[in-house]
């Protein structure tokens, strides 16, 4: 089961949520295993039989000021039997301060208690964004995501075989980057979206040159942080006795972390324009979005012609009889 430790968390998102931590540093040991988020309400009035404690537990100014109203000695026995569950960490929105008698009691029990700056919705939408995507099934995949036209296309291959130099030529024709080499995958919404592994930049290795900066080179307006994945283009040695697509009436389909999207074998042999190739594949697919399959228009039209040249032969049969 994927895991986030608390301190991970705090370190990577206390500039962003705005977050200070109110209880010891050890109390930042626990992990975070669920993406969901719960505000405790009935729990901090005493039922706990629906209480999802493995949740991050939001308090909000509706909690605290409940909190306030309590006797100390009712107070304490209700927070102490709060804490004797798993919980990973509270956080405490809009800079709001909790009664002493919790501080103390989280920090006995070893459990985290971060103050955010941030309204409780503005966190709920930051946070659930943030442990959406960690927890997402994901994956690396070796290849080249470019940004063409609006759709998304993965380009993928053997090593070597001109992925880099096919999206190079893209770039200069005035599409956009996304990663190079390796792409990280995650379903979001039902949706691949695809970045890069890391956040050194937008760099790129072509063989012969070397590593070159992408938006250095060509602008930020030829790079991008993210995009959905629409299609895979598997890039081919071209092979004389391979039985390749010739109409496109064949609809192939890979499956990456159990969503399916179309792919395309394309052959590469030298002096082929594989990058035009790509931008057609592009738009075609925006065109079958909207309903247009060129296949499918041809073998129509194919097929009534060839029902009009019937009629005609079995006409000037029956006018020979």
């Amino acid at each position: 089961m994927k895991a986030l430790n608390v301190k991970d968390f705090f370190q990577d998102k206390k500039k962003d949520l705005l977050l200070t931590l109110v209880t010891n540093p050890e109390t930042l040991k626990n992990n975070i295993i669920n993406p969901f988020l719960n505000r405790p309400g009935l729990a901090l009035s005493g039922y706990y039989e629906r209480f999802t404690y493995d949740r991050i537990q939001v308090l909000g100014e509706t909690e605290v000021n409940y909190l306030q109203t309590l006797k100390d000695d009712k107070l304490y026995d209700r927070m102490k039997e709060i804490f004797s569950y798993q919980i990973p960490c509270f956080i405490v929105t809009k800079g709001l301060s909790l009664p002493a008698q919790v501080i103390y009691l989280a920090n006995e029990l070893e459990i985290a208690i971060l103050v955010s700056r941030l309204s409780t919705n503005k966190l709920y939408y930051e946070l659930g964004k943030y442990l959406d995507d960690f927890f997402a099934p994901s994956k690396t995949v070796h290849g080249t995501l470019v940004d063409i036209f609006g759709v998304g296309i993965l380009v993928t291959g053997k090593s070597g075989i001109g992925k880099s130099e096919c999206a190079l030529d893209l770039i200069d024709r005035g599409q956009r980057l996304v990663t190079d080499d390796a792409v990280k995958i995650i379903v979001r919404d039902d949706v691949l979206m695809g970045s890069s592994t890391n956040d050194y930049g937008h760099f790129m290795e072509v063989r012969g040159v070397g590593l070159i900066d992408v938006e250095k080179l060509f602008g930020i307006h030829a790079v991008r942080v993210q995009k959905r994945i629409d299609i895979q283009v598997e890039l081919m040695p071209w092979k004389d006795n391979m039985d390749y697509e010739r109409i496109g009436l064949g609809d192939n389909s890979v499956e990456i972390l159990g969503i399916k999207i179309p792919i395309i074998y394309l052959p590469v042999s030298p002096g082929k324009n594989v990058s035009v190739v790509i931008e057609v594949i592009a738009m075609n697919h925006i065109l079958k979005t909207y309903g247009y399959d060129a296949a499918k228009v041809f073998t129509q039209k194919l097929q009534q012609d060839l029902q009009e040249k019937a009629k005609i032969r079995n006409n000037l049969i029956k006018d020979k009889e």
